[in-house]
């Protein structure tokens, strides 16, 4: 009995221990201690069993908000195994998230599409599978970029580059002097501040890296800069403080950012901060980027009315300088994860996501802006920009040659880095489509080869038809093509296209019918002839007529439709009148229509005779003195275009 009572006690003191645990654990949650929560969690829950739904979220975004994803798995995946569909958005997508970090893709792949399915939602599962199919794309596609980590890179946080004329500007945790007795709870760093430094152009490393606006910096975090394009106005992310020293609080005790911004003076100092009208104490504003013309400040906010958690928000700038409202960008472009760092180059937005379908982590994404402010469907930049970690404040220079980036990934040097990258221009390939038929049946062919030129003759592409005479080719962007259709014993096609500039753009319709060779030729007795119906000439004439052109012209289709064709050329007559005229009359009118084909452009050379054989060669009886009817005398008054070469 004693024994059972020192269990009972044994199990009550784990389990006040593991409570105790928790409630610390939970206070520091609050207080964004997220290391030191992670510890206690990993403890508490080590000693507890059939933890809660809320308990859980916070062990693994413990975890998750300091980069350890996974070791946070297994709380999302002991989170789902509770709440399966029920689980909201945001805690899906760290949770997918979570099992990317571990490199198991098709895991992720099958628990989305499961999660999608119990969910019923068609239009996302709709943007899952286009967003999928581009991934795998891009899995086959030669990278663009080359990129490499630079060595002026802290073992601490360095991030958020943004381009200041010649040099570069960018936030670092590194400073371990400047308050070293206060570190930010979140992961023990100290606070961010920013750094300028001089861009070596031929390999894009920084040098002279120096502290920016040292008198302008607060105590805590001073990240995130982007400048006009004049260089005369500086917007850059700060906690909300009062008199550069006491953080200010929201209702739960929670410090926010803002975007503050100040005219540029000379020597590295500014005029007076200014904030912008749209922070709050409530939320946060931060990731300022003003375009490349001036016009838009895009930012970063988890304002209310958002998609979930923080979106991506655009401001008109006016000639004044003067900010206006606030616009969220819309569902195509925000998710229910995070949506962040924009930057606005040459009409196209850049921007970190982890809520739209990526490696994992924070993503770097693409997408077009219209006149209207409309957006194009995010793309993926795929790697080597993107790794299963965060990537994230992507910039590139205006002509699309150099940027930088950052990245927590593996490679770097500790925490996050900043990567320099050079790009080569993307391949721009249009697609030519069409059918390949028989001329005479118009049937498909199959099996017919599509090859394409350029004006040099120089091989660019070729394809072979399907069972439906159906083909498709590639070929390279803005040029013009020579597209020919070819197959043994047929015809050869070809025609001249211009081709437009917009990747995967298609040119449909390029049809081609093929004329057989033995669609035009009579064989007997190991012969070959042009298949023609009798030619007539008016009485004792050898001119062309109407009536003949129509047959010779047949003649010149095939010789033209094959062109290394070779023929002679043997007229006839019957029996009836003189031999010796019979004999002329035959060879003039051969001659005759030798000079006909001539005259439609066939090379003389191909003609290797015409001769007039007069009544010499009867196919018939009817010979001299011999009765024979019309249709009789008619079997022997013909030309013959026999083949000598093909």
């Amino acid at each position: 009995m004693n024994k059972f009572y020192i269990i009972i006690a044994c199990l009550v003191i784990s389990v006040a221990s593991a409570q105790t645990k928790l409630k610390r654990a939970e206070k520091l949650y609050k207080q964004y201690s997220f290391t030191e929560a992670a510890k206690l969690y990993d403890e508490a829950l080590s000693e507890k069993e059939n933890p809660g739904a809320e308990i859980l979220k916070m062990a693994g975004d413990s975890h998750y908000n300091i980069g350890q994803k996974r070791e946070a798995l297994k709380y999302y995946q002991m989170l789902y195994e509770v709440q399966g569909s029920t689980m909201p958005g945001e805690y899906f997508i760290r949770y997918t998230e979570s099992i990317k970090a571990t490199l198991d893709y098709a895991k992720a792949d099958k628990v989305t599409k499961e999660f999608l399915e119990a969910k019923g939602d068609n239009a996302l599962m709709a943007k899952y599978a286009l967003q999928k199919k581009q991934m795998d794309s891009l899995a086959k596609e030669k990278p663009l970029y080359t990129v490499k980590v630079l060595d002026a890179n802290s073992n601490k946080s360095d991030f958020g580059t943004a381009f200041y004329g010649q040099k570069i500007v960018y936030a670092s945790a590194k400073d371990t002097t400047k308050y070293n007795e206060k570190l930010y709870n979140w992961n023990k760093q100290p606070f961010l501040d920013l750094y300028v430094a001089e861009r070596n152009v031929s390999d894009g490393s920084l040098i002279n890296v120096q502290p920016f606006l040292p008198q302008a910096m607060t105590r805590y975090h001073d990240a995130a800069a982007t400048f006009s394009p004049d260089l005369k106005w500086v917007y850059y992310t700060r906690n909300i403080v009062k008199n550069n020293k006491k953080l200010v609080n929201d209702k739960t005790g929670t410090n926010q950012f803002k975007i503050v911004r100040a005219p540029l003076q000379e020597e590295s100092k500014i005029g007076k901060l200014e904030d912008l009208h749209f922070n709050n104490n409530a939320y946060s504003t931060g990731h300022p980027a003003v375009s490349s013309d001036g016009k838009w400040l895009f930012f970063a906010s988890d304002m209310p009315g958002g998609q979930g958690g923080s979106d991506i928000y655009v401001a008109e700038i006016d000639a004044a300088g003067t900010v206006g409202p606030a616009k969220n960008l819309g569902p195509t472009v925000n998710t229910p994860g995070e949506d962040m760092f924009p930057y606005f180059s040459n009409g196209m937005l850049y921007f970190a996501s982890d809520g739209h379908f990526g490696w994992g982590g924070l993503d770097i994404y693409e997408t077009k802006m219209s006149e209207n402010m409309a957006f194009s469907e995010p793309k993926n930049l795929g790697s080597p920009i993107n790794s299963n970690k965060d990537d994230f404040a992507y910039i590139v220079d205006a002509e699309d040659k150099f940027g930088y980036f950052s990245s927590n990934r593996e490679m770097g040097k500790g925490d996050d880095d900043i990567y320099y990258f050079t790009k080569v221009k993307a391949p721009c390939d249009e697609l030519i489509s069409g059918k390949v038929t028989n001329a005479k049946s118009k049937l498909p062919i199959a099996g017919a080869t599509v090859s394409v030129t350029d004006l040099m003759d120089t091989d660019v592409s070729s394809a072979t038809t399907d069972g439906n005479g159906d083909y498709v080719v590639k070929v390279p962007c803005g040029k013009t093509y020579k597209v020919a259709a070819t197959k043994a014993n047929h015809s050869r096609e070809e025609k001249q296209l211009e081709i437009g500039k917009k990747n995967g753009n298609q040119t449909k319709d390029v049809n081609f019918e093929l004329t057989n060779y033995d669609d035009l030729i009579t064989k007997k007795d190991n012969v070959e002839k042009i298949t023609v119906n009798p030619i007539y000439f008016e009485y004792d004439k050898w001119d062309i007529t109407d009536v003949a052109a129509v047959e010779l012209d047949k003649v010149v289709f095939a010789m033209t439709k094959f062109p290394v064709l070779k023929i002679k050329i043997e007229s006839h007559t019957d029996s009836r009148g003189k031999d010796a005229y019979n004999l002329k009359l035959s060879d003039n009118r051969a001659k005759s229509t030798r000079d006909y084909i001539i005259s439609k452009g066939i090379d003389a050379t191909r003609i290797e005779s015409a001769i007039g054989y007069g009544e010499s060669r009867l196919t018939n009886r009817c010979r001299n003195g011999v009765k024979c009817t019309e249709a009789q005398h008619l079997a022997n008054r013909r030309s013959d275009f026999i083949v000598i070469d093909k």
